[in-house]
């Protein structure tokens, strides 16, 4: 079973959505994948999702209210398979943990998601649709591996 980390900034707005989708696709497929994610600040340690990123995904058919945040350790180099980043800071601060087994990469190929933590409801739409054809991406490519 392929084990995948999403990691953005306080694991609260954008990881959330992205280990909502993994999953959800990911059981679409019938692709056996175990999805986490994860910040790489500790700021909101234990909290839930901002209620932003619930609402869109509740929207969306998701539910990702029971998710709590948590803090990027290095250990997680070395748990995951593939980590996926939503932005190049976030990458800047994995790369500063060092180097581990797991295969790090952005969550959309060659973009930042963008925090829509201080934006309106309309950024959090934008960023579920990023993300939402991103995961696709992720678990079709899988798929065939």
């Amino acid at each position: 079973m392929k084990r995948v980390l999403v990691v953005c900034l306080g694991n609260i707005c954008r990881s959330p959505i992205g280990e909502g989708l993994l999953h959800y696709h990911a059981l679409q497929q019938g692709l056996e994948l175990h999805v986490d994610s994860a910040g790489t600040s500790g700021w909101h340690q234990g909290e839930q999702a901002d209620s932003r990123s619930i609402d869109v995904m509740r929207e969306h058919g998701h539910d990702i209210s029971e998710q709590r945040s948590r803090m990027l350790v290095t250990q997680d180099l070395f748990t995951f398979d593939h980590i996926l980043v939503m932005d190049s800071q976030n990458l800047n601060d994995i790369n500063c943990l060092g180097t581990g087994t797991a295969h790090v990469d952005r969550f959309v190929h060659g973009n930042d998601v963008p925090d829509p933590y201080f934006g309106g409801d309309r950024g959090f739409e934008q960023v579920y649709a990023m993300i939402d054809e991103a995961a696709q991406e992720w678990i079709s490519a899988w798929s065939t591996m």
